[in-house]
């Protein structure tokens, strides 16, 4: 996979664990951990279908309720790219 898959935390440098906020008895790694295979296979299927993800970051979060989120960040040529993708397969449908 040629596009960039990061971790929370560890954008801008090394992670803070006490700069966040941590609520007792939530499973914040069941949910990263969602996040992060979730968004591995987004880059995969983008991949997959031809499409260049060197401009494509993805990146594993988890709210603040455990839950996983995954936060994508595409150039302008590849958000076209997904939209043609996405157009592509509502007609197939």
């Amino acid at each position: 996979m040629s596009g960039h898959v990061e971790g929370v935390g560890f954008e801008g440098g090394d992670f803070e664990p006490e700069a966040t906020l941590w609520v007792r008895g939530v499973d914040y790694v069941a949910g990263y951990r969602d996040a992060s295979v979730a968004g591995a296979e987004l880059a995969e299927a983008l991949e997959a279908v031809g499409m260049d993800t060197s401009d494509v970051t993805v990146c594993a979060h988890a709210g603040p309720d455990g839950s996983g989120l995954v936060r994508v960040a595409l150039s302008p040529t590849a958000v076209r790219q997904v939209a043609a993708l996405v157009r592509a397969a509502a007609k197939a449908n």
